[in-house]
């Protein structure tokens, strides 16, 4: 297999670990937001027991993502992890802080302990949403890089006006998802209240996903354009545009499972048409486009990658089968118990 090759497996590689990450965890983060506006015990109880026997496995794959970025393009993880030093330090204490708040919130039977906890477990999965949303903004747009892949810039602007807008594109979307998955795994009233604002959030995510589109087109001409000469662009447009029009009607007659489905279709789609615009680049720069990490001028050498296939091509359907089963032993609606949350 030839070096060009083994690199455009691996980039594709990597972006499916990472859409793997934000369809599974993507539905935990949107329970968290929508945890704090419960309006109960009972309902709290639901919301954390309906991630509890997942969470933790779903974050698998973004560990699997990393470390499959830095093997295969170590340059990338580098000027990525040196740009988003602050954000992904926030970004891990987010994590920690939501974990931190499932496990410790039924340890005392006490209203302001679980208020507190309630509150750790809203705002972690809030900032980690908005944070990994802005920080992929950032790479869509590109970043400031030199002639050696160094990041030349600071940390404020990175909160530009485009990251800022894929970052609430990631929230809205991410909240909606949950709520579906919330939904399918409750009974009323906590079902019927999220049927009713369900059709709300996705109004917000078909806006902010169209208004991110043309930002995007309008900032990053010179990678959109030659979407338009791609036939796989077409067909992933097709794909969204059916998961979406699909989404509506499932979530207004009630069918929250199908309704997931569609939602991660929606989610892979997207991630699929974002990284088809970027390749063959991982890390666009804005100093000047040649100065971009690809996956051809930053991967490792022919033997790792080749290596690397071997084990993802062993690993990653175990991952695959792991997460199916569970999801498979604990589906249904969420029943509590003494054990539970």
């Amino acid at each position: 297999m030839s070096l060009d090759l083994l690199q455009s497996i691996w980039f594709i590689l990597v972006f499916v670990l990472f859409t793997g990450y934000a369809i599974l965890d993507g539905f935990d983060l949107g329970v968290g937001i929508l945890h704090l506006f419960t309006t109960d015990e009972h309902q709290r109880r639901i919301s954390i027991n309906s991630i509890g026997p997942v969470w933790d496995g779903n974050e698998v794959w973004l560990v699997a993502a990393g470390g499959a970025l830095f093997a295969a393009f170590p340059p990338v993880y580098a000027t990525v992890f040196s740009a988003f030093y602050i954000p992904l330090m926030l970004l891990l204490a987010s994590l920690i802080t939501r974990a931190v708040a499932i496990e410790f919130r039924s340890k005392i039977a006490s209203p302001p302990w679980k208020r507190t906890w309630d509150f750790a477990f809203f705002l972690g999965s809030l900032l980690a949403t908005l944070l990994l949303g802005v920080a992929f903004g950032n790479i869509l747009l590109g970043i400031p890089i030199d002639p050696d892949g160094n990041y030349t810039g600071s940390f404020l602007p990175l909160l530009n006006p485009y990251a800022l807008l894929v970052g609430l594109l990631t929230l809205v979307t991410f909240t909606m998802h949950g709520g579906i998955y919330l939904a399918a795994k409750s009974d009323a009233p906590l079902r019927d209240r999220l049927h009713r604002i369900l059709p709300t959030l996705y109004l917000a995510f078909l806006i902010l996903y169209l208004a991110a589109s043309a930002a995007y087109m309008y900032s990053s001409i010179f990678l959109f354009m030659s979407l338009f000469t791609s036939p796989l662009f077409y067909l992933l447009i097709a794909i969204f545009i059916c998961s979406a029009a699909s989404l509506h009607f499932l979530i207004r007659a009630a069918r929250f499972r199908l309704a997931f489905l569609a939602s991660s279709l929606a989610i892979a789609s997207m991630l699929a048409l974002a990284a088809n615009s970027l390749y063959p680049y991982l890390v666009p720069s804005l100093t000047n486009l040649n100065y971009s990490l690809s996956a051809s001028n930053s991967s490792s050498s022919h033997r790792t990658l080749s290596v690397m296939l071997t084990i993802a091509l062993i690993g990653l359907p175990l991952v695959i089968l792991y997460s199916f089963l569970v999801h498979r032993v604990f589906k249904g609606k969420v029943l509590l118990s003494e054990e539970s949350y």
